[in-house]
């Protein structure tokens, strides 16, 4: 004891700190445990349905997956004028110019309802796995499955051309900065310094939905990300093909491998007259134990009758779709993903990589639409696009540079689709929502409204809204109603 400060005792405090040290080393072992066993999830191969799955998902599973378009989407060439005045600006040298898509090859559409002009999808919207180019995003869009939204953006308050113009109002940190926007756009508290995402607050806060699950209700495919971090949930990574594996372990009884993973289990089966390690010895060896589980629930799903594509976006969508159907057999009602293509920040040759992405995107999202409708939870499932910015409306030449607000669009079974929400960008170039002189639209729509709506039909209250998006009260629309 310290006779000036009896509760302190040095000796004390070094334990605690190897426990914690201790409790630190073994949930990243537990993680990676558990990740490793999520590879079973990829590692069945495509083919015809097989037999039953062991259980439905209960009908109070809910599910959001978000879909970043890493780069910055040039989303005026995603939604398009289609009426003869408006597609003849859009054209036009003082619009898109060298980057306007021909109108012929344009897909038309009919929102619900509209704002007085016609709009037409790219035509690369309407691609899918198995070649006919008529059962994609568009198809979903007609059929009322696919939501669109316009202009959407980070804002710190509702701001006008006027009052960005005067800087009267707070603004956004580095508008067109990569790294920035992203950050919040993920986070969805773009006016100051934050610790977690938005989608990392919504999971701390529905977990209890989840009960005694051993397994992280937020999975990413495609790397760490903001979106996910939270407080008291730890984001899961994997990768398109599986997990994150452990190397240098095997159940072979003959091989080096196998030989190591049976002396590591002897050791951790072993008596120990330390405290820290008998802890540690017994955490990994449940660790272990709850991945030979989780191998053994995972590995005995069948594979789906829908096709994905074998594009980085497509495994990645596949993969979340064996975790929705691991889902009742982990415990878990509530999961959180993240998928990411990237490529989007297109400065030049925009035309041609912009069809191929959009195609990419059109095939899986289709097929990730189709794979839940086979699962039987496709309104338990809502995906969304999220990106780093838009693009300016005119051209550099050959291609887009950063922008400001966009648009994006939402799938799922409980989107009310076939209408475009929030409000489109007027888009004339010094017009009233040009925040310059080359169409980088001021956006009509926050970052805030568009997560707040997919938050509450995740299951969070009005009272709650704040605790997922601080600064919604700023802002008069905290659900946009495409949900």
């Amino acid at each position: 004891m310290n006779p000036k400060n009896p509760t302190f005792d040095p000796n004390r405090r070094k334990f605690l700190g190897a426990c914690c040290a201790a409790v630190s080393a073994t949930g990243m072992l537990s993680t990676l445990a558990q990740l490793r066993m999520m590879g079973a999830v990829a590692a069945t191969d495509q083919g015809p349905v097989g037999p039953a799955r062991a259980g439905a998902l209960p009908p109070d599973y809910k599910a959001l997956v978000c879909l970043f378009l890493a780069g910055g989407n040039d989303a005026n060439n995603m939604i398009v004028p289609f009426d003869t005045a408006g597609y003849n600006a859009y054209a036009s040298a003082a619009g898109r110019g060298a980057i306007a898509l021909p109108q012929g090859q344009l897909q038309g559409i009919t929102p619900a309802t509209g704002d007085g002009r016609s709009w037409a999808l790219h035509q690369s919207m309407n691609a899918d796995v198995a070649g006919t180019n008529n059962t994609g995003l568009k198809s979903l869009f007609d059929a009322g499955k696919m939501a669109l939204i316009g202009n959407v953006g980070t804002l710190v308050v509702p701001t006008t051309k006027a009052q960005y113009s005067a800087r009267s109002v707070p603004l956004p940190p580095q508008l067109f900065s990569h790294n920035d926007q992203q950050v919040e756009w993920q986070s969805s508290v773009p006016d100051r310094p934050f610790s977690t995402g938005w989608g990392g607050r919504l999971a701390d806060l529905t977990n209890a939905f989840n009960g005694s699950s051993t397994v992280s209700m937020s999975i990413s495919l495609n790397g760490q990300n903001s979106f996910q971090v939270g407080r008291n949930v730890v984001q899961f990574s994997v990768n398109q093909n599986g997990a994150i594996a452990l190397s240098g372990s095997s159940s072979s009884p003959t091989t080096a491998a196998g030989l190591r993973t049976r002396a590591q289990n002897d050791l951790l089966a072993s008596a120990n007259g330390h405290l820290f390690e008998t802890a540690f010895a017994g955490m990994t060896s449940r660790a272990i134990s709850d991945s030979a589980m989780l191998s053994s629930i995972l590995s005995g799903n069948p594979p789906f009758a829908t096709t994905f594509s074998n594009s980085s976006l497509g495994q990645q969508l596949r993969t979340i779709a064996r975790l929705i159907a691991a889902s009742p057999q982990l415990g878990l009602k509530r999961q959180i993903f993240f998928a990411r293509i990237g490529g989007w920040d297109l400065h030049d040759a925009q035309l041609g990589a912009h069809a191929n992405l959009f195609a990419d995107v059109s095939r899986n999202v289709s097929a990730f639409y189709r794979t839940t409708v086979e699962l039987g939870c496709a309104e338990q499932v809502t995906t969304f696009t999220a990106s780093d910015f838009g693009r300016t409306y005119n051209t550099n030449g050959d291609g887009s540079d950063h922008g400001w607000g966009s648009n994006h669009f939402v799938v799922g079974g409980a989107v009310k689709g076939g209408d475009i929400y929030g409000k489109m960008a007027d888009l004339s170039i010094r017009g009233p929502d040009d925040a310059g002189s080359r169409g980088s639209w001021i956006p009509t729509t926050s970052v805030d409204e568009y997560s707040a709506t997919m938050a509450s039909w995740f299951g969070v209250s009005a009272t709650n809204l704040p605790v997922v998006l601080p600064n919604i009260g700023r802002f008069a629309r905290p659900n946009l109603g495409f949900l």
